[in-house]
């Protein structure tokens, strides 16, 4: 079965999205990036390093310093699919990304966020 298009399309080119969707609705890049850091455990020059080498989604998640073992605390809907649903390991970790890049963007606390 061939692999969806999403895990060969690189987090750089994803990731300005993401920037546009916080910032206009009034949050921060700041803000994006410690919710990234929290799911995948990407510092700063991390991060850096994987938006501007071209890294795949795929690569993204496999080579993550320290997925979040909380991740799983992430429940609801995106794209119209329950994200605890989502069998295929990689497919559900580029959607908890998307879901708590969303409630980043709704609005919703940080500590909310990172469930603390």
């Amino acid at each position: 079965m061939a692999k969806h298009r999403i895990y060969t399309t690189s987090f750089g080119s994803v990731y300005p999205h993401y920037v546009n969707k916080v910032e206009r609705k009034g949050r921060s890049k700041d803000e994006l990036h410690e919710v990234i850091g929290w799911l995948t455990g990407y510092d700063e020059p991390g991060l850096e390093r994987v938006i501007g080498d071209g890294t795949d989604f795929e690569t993204f998640f496999d080579e993550a310093p320290g997925m979040n073992p909380r991740r799983s605390e992430i429940k609801g809907v995106i794209c119209g699919v329950r994200v605890e649903e989502i069998e295929e390991p990689v497919m559900r970790e580029i959607r908890y990304l998307d879901k708590l890049v969303d409630e980043l963007a709704r609005g919703k606390k940080m500590e909310k966020i990172l469930r603390d």
